[in-house]
């Protein structure tokens, strides 16, 4: 079957390839390995850089539970603050639990013109180095271009080389729902103080992501930059964080197992002939947060908006402009992952986070995803200062990095 454009992986950043390919009146088939309905273990959280993605693609958003701003926690210091008003971005997130946030996007996509397969798990096809297509069992798709967005660890992935760069770091989190009287709160909670269980600080963050439902989305995160990473017990770090917020928040048992999952930060290849990698698979992960859907939601809409431009350049120009968006923040955050695992510097620099209101609003912004190439004002010109900072320190940071042992 001959299509304009195929795409591996039915997130939020192969939908909007999808949504937006459609409504351009191209032929798009959409193959997701599982079956409809399926859950993705994450926060849930929408930051308003996200809601801004939704917007520009036209989902109503209005059943997510609406969130104003962020409660940040280190230590004995906490700061509640709003999400700012800016010329880029509204001022709120949401909570969207991604079973109903991801179907909600997949439906979207199917009365915009998608062929959406369920429980197809499409494999690329090559011709010498160029992808001619798909392959689904022995059916055979073809395509001038393919967006994989199935994520890092994929068969299809490995087959293309969009890999995560073993000598970049990368995440782990795992969450669980529970019942909490404070579900319908405005605010996210983050918890940037961590230690496990042998009172080794933990370069991550608890979350409380209020529902909204009569539930809380609750979870830990970590990075592969601490010492003793490989020996960390997520299931007790959850457990160790659920005891410092049952009381606070009324909590009550977890009303499922908790989910674990991992969190790729870095991409080897995200882009080559007749094809090009968008949301995880193309490592698009914020370091600091572990955030990632509204990056999905951008370089999915931006992929094919750069085919309909030119289907002959697509490639090379989705890569050029994704990489001006978004390569700058994220490879300072890489580089500071490589900072923050050393638990001596990880203490004083949380209490500078917080420490200060501008030093906050700054922390805000980079939680929430507000910052990149073109962020203006403060946290525009630390991201600057910081980015040619650790370009310097690189190699010592990488040289003295933490054990993960």
């Amino acid at each position: 079957m001959q299509r304009d454009i195929l795409v591996i992986g039915g997130g939020p950043a192969g939908s909007a390839a999808a949504i937006t390919a459609a409504r351009a009146g191209l032929s798009v088939t959409l193959f997701e390995k599982s079956a409809y309905g399926r859950d993705k273990v994450c926060g849930d959280g929408l930051t308003p850089r996200a809601i801004a993605a939704l917007n520009e693609l036209r989902i109503d958003h209005s059943v997510a539970h609406r969130i104003d701003g962020l409660r940040m926690i280190a230590g004995k210091k906490e700061r509640e603050l709003a999400w700012p008003t800016t010329a880029r971005f509204p001022n709120h997130g949401a909570v969207w639990p991604r079973q109903k946030f991801d179907n909600h996007l997949l439906d979207v996509a199917i009365a915009s013109g998608v062929d959406v397969r369920f429980e197809s798990e499409a494999l690329p096809v090559l011709e010498g180095e160029k992808v001619i297509g798909v392959k689904v069992g022995s059916d055979l798709f073809t395509a001038p271009f393919t967006v994989l967005a199935a994520g890092a660890q994929g068969m299809a992935a490995k087959m293309l080389g969009a890999e995560r760069d073993p000598n970049e770091t990368f995440g782990l989190a795992i969450r669980a729902y529970a019942p909490t009287p404070r579900h319908a709160e405005r605010h996210l909670e983050a918890c940037l103080s961590l230690r496990d269980e042998h009172g080794t600080a933990v370069p991550g963050y608890g979350w409380m992501f209020p529902a909204g439902d009569g539930t809380v989305n609750i979870g830990v995160g970590a990075l592969s930059t601490m010492k003793g990473f490989k020996k960390l017990n997520l299931n007790t770090l959850l457990d160790q964080y659920a005891g410092l917020v049952r009381d606070s928040w009324s909590l009550g048992e977890y009303i499922e197992k908790p989910r674990a999952w991992r969190l790729p930060m870095s991409c080897v290849k995200r882009y080559g002939q007749g094809w090009v990698a968008v949301g995880d698979a193309a490592g698009f992960v914020n370091p600091m947060n572990g955030e990632g859907i509204d990056y999905g939601l951008e370089s999915g809409m931006l992929a094919a908006q750069k085919f309909i431009e030119d289907p002959a350049s697509a490639a090379v120009n989705y890569d050029r402009e994704v990489g001006e968006r978004f390569d700058s923040f994220l490879r300072t955050g890489r580089r500071f992952s490589f900072l923050i695992g050393h638990p001596w510097i990880l203490k004083p620099g949380l209490r500078i986070a917080v420490g200060t209101q501008t030093a906050a609003d700054i922390t805000l912004s980079v939680m929430g995803n507000l910052v990149d190439s073109s962020t203006p004002g403060a946290a525009g010109r630390v991201l600057k200062i910081a980015d040619k900072t650790l370009q310097l320190a690189d190699p010592l940071l990488r040289k003295t990095r933490a054990s993960a042992n």
